[in-house]
């Protein structure tokens, strides 16, 4: 059975996080870590581990537990500048800094706009690194009529990125 850890951070766009949770197949362990700043309150699902961002030393927090990756959606700035600087001071920092030195995949979905040059020099390093940098930004080419189908395209163009097979939205096929 798969596992993915999944972080939500930031205040905009946690909607969109807690869809990915949702649209994830069943079979995948979710190992959820919610910051202190993203004040969501879901129910849990199946296979879904809701953990406290506060316990550092929690199961996701060593490299001998094994994931086959991590996305944080929506990931706040202030988020992905610690993990660039390499600053693990919460689970959902300290769980990224572990997929980082295990060399496993990590998934960030930025949600400002502009980004800033710090910010842009942060992506990069860590797009260096192998890291995901994945925005939701909106795919017209598809045929989106909804947000509902825009949410959809976001969540399958990262789910590509994770090797999770879908079909939540129509591929491009040519003319």
């Amino acid at each position: 059975m798969k596992k993915l850890i999944i972080g939500i951070s930031g205040s905009s766009g946690v909607e969109l996080g807690l869809k990915f949770i949702k649209s994830l197949p069943l079979e995948i362990e979710k190992y959820v870590i919610v910051s202190e700043h993203a004040k969501v309150v879901f129910e849990k699902e199946d296979n879904t581990f809701l953990l406290d961002d506060e316990d550092i030393g929690a199961i996701t927090a060593s490299g001998s537990f094994q994931s086959e990756g991590m996305v944080i959606i929506p990931c706040s700035m202030n988020t992905l500048a610690k993990i660039s600087c390499g600053i693990a001071d919460n689970l959902l920092t300290r769980s990224a800094s572990v997929m980082i030195k295990e060399k496993r995949p990590l998934l960030l979905a930025p949600r400002e706009m502009p980004f800033s040059a710090i910010a842009l020099e942060n992506m990069l390093k860590l797009s260096r690194l192998g890291i995901h940098i994945a925005p939701p930004i909106l795919g017209y080419y598809a045929g989106i009529k909804t947000l509902e189908e825009m949410e959809n395209f976001l969540i399958g163009k990262w789910f590509d990125l994770l090797g999770i097979e879908h079909n939540l939205f129509k591929r491009w096929e040519g003319k």
